[in-house]
């Protein structure tokens, strides 16, 4: 990336960043990958971490700055240091700042814009946290009227504070759409993507079935992402149970989180594996590609990567009926259900497990292809809502101010 003269510098500051995993954590990493590959931009994290730290490569740099970790949560930390912060931006100087989500650190992003006018701030909506985090949190509390109200009062604050940059981004038409309701000029879609190359059914292991005692006719259902009640993996669990035992079904549970442990001790005995956070995208690709179905009971969704990864890898996708899950998984290529009902889940994962499972998983590997790749994903973000928060900020409306670089061969295509 680069202006006609010099390279631009492109800064990330976000909350959402845990080393080990997470949605947020895989786009910026493939968003680092493309800056890297077909850009001549430099790029910079600042994110938590456990001291303050720079870890710099060439053209990329990661700022950690010390933060503790969240109460109760394994992999996260809460970036508070707003100060600090801001001195690692005068270090860096960005030419255009991006954040992912909607506490301190925008109003820290936004702060630092005014007193370097220059400078372009650009917000993702990658959380529903006034559903996740307000709504939720407040309903067994307060009641479902007080949590309602909360809610609303957190999309109004949301909305306050992202009409403040120069360019904002949802990852799917229904947010875009409430964003619109509630004041923003034209808010934009970005819909992300998978490594198309690395998740197909190519990855599939028979050793690995049979290291989990699969059989050839059993199924075999995969569930990956934090293990905690935000993303409601005791329905995946019990919606396993109620699954006939002469099928001899097996299920996976990758990732870790607050509710594991508890889980691990209640199905000790089935044939339900806990494996922890796999680090390794290609350990993840084989564990996917060797299964059969895979299973998600989150609500809220606001794209759903690890969705869009299993179809890639040629599985049909059980889930409920809300959030980014009803854009993703569309009848020909699963099944939706209520929430919270693992009655209903187990009822769909039978239905797929009996009709026409291959084809209905190579029609996901085909909608994945035709729909979803991360070239396409930052060639949108960078060339697209990037110029017209530059442009905006320089209060004109030229010539792009970006250009590709020349294509670096080692570059992925994504």
């Amino acid at each position: 990336m680069r202006t006609r003269s010099s390279a631009l510098t492109i800064c990330d500051v976000t909350q959402s960043y845990a080393v080990r995993g997470g949605g947020v954590k895989t786009f910026l990493s493939e968003k680092r990958s493309f800056l890297l590959g077909h850009t001549d931009a430099h790029h910079v994290l600042i994110v938590p971490g456990p001291e303050d730290r720079i870890i710099q490569e060439k053209r990329a740099a990661i700022i950690e700055i010390k933060s503790p970790q969240v109460p109760g949560s394994p992999n996260y930390r809460l970036l508070l240091r707003s100060p600090a912060v801001l001195d690692a931006l005068a270090f860096v100087k960005p030419d255009l700042i991006e954040c992912q989500d909607a506490y301190n650190l925008p109003w820290t992003a936004l702060c630092y814009r005014a007193r370097h006018p220059e400078t372009a701030v650009v917000a993702g909506y990658h959380t529903d946290f006034p559903t996740v985090y307000v709504e939720r949190y407040l309903r067994p509390r307060a009641g479902a009227y007080a949590a309602r109200q909360a809610r609303r009062l957190a999309y109004r604050y949301a909305a306050n504070l992202y009409r403040r940059f120069d360019a904002f981004y949802t990852l799917t038409q229904i947010a875009a759409e409430h964003f619109a309701e509630l004041g923003l000029d034209d808010p934009q879609i970005l819909s992300l993507g998978a490594d198309t190359r690395l998740f197909n059914k190519a990855q599939r292991c028979c050793d690995l079935r049979a290291e989990l005692g699969v059989g050839d006719n059993q199924p075999l259902l995969i569930y990956a992402g934090r293990i905690d009640k935000e993303k409601q993996a005791r329905v995946v669990v019990d919606a396993f149970r109620k699954l006939p035992a002469s099928w001899g079904a097996s299920l996976v549970m990758l990732g870790d989180g607050k509710e594991r442990d508890a889980l691990a001790r209640e199905c000790a005995g089935l044939k339900v594996y806990f494996k922890g956070f796999v680090d390794d995208r290609e350990s993840l690709a084989t564990y996917l590609a060797s299964s059969d179905i895979y299973v998600s009971a989150m609500e809220n969704e606001t794209f759903g990567i690890s969705v869009i990864e299993a179809q890639a890898a040629g599985l049909p996708v059980v889930g409920v009926r809300a959030g980014a899950m009803i854009d993703r998984v569309p009848p020909a290529l699963g099944r939706l259900g209520p929430c919270g009902d693992s009655g209903a889940m187990a009822a769909n994962i039978a239905a797929v497990w009996m009709d026409r499972l291959s084809e209905m998983g190579a029609r996901a590997r085909a909608h994945a292809l035709e729909n979803f790749s991360w070239r396409k994903t930052f060639e949108d973000l960078v060339f697209r809502i990037y110029s017209r928060a530059l442009e905006r900020r320089a209060g004109k409306s030229a010539d792009p101010v970006f250009e590709p670089a020349a294509e670096n061969p080692q570059a992925k295509a994504g």
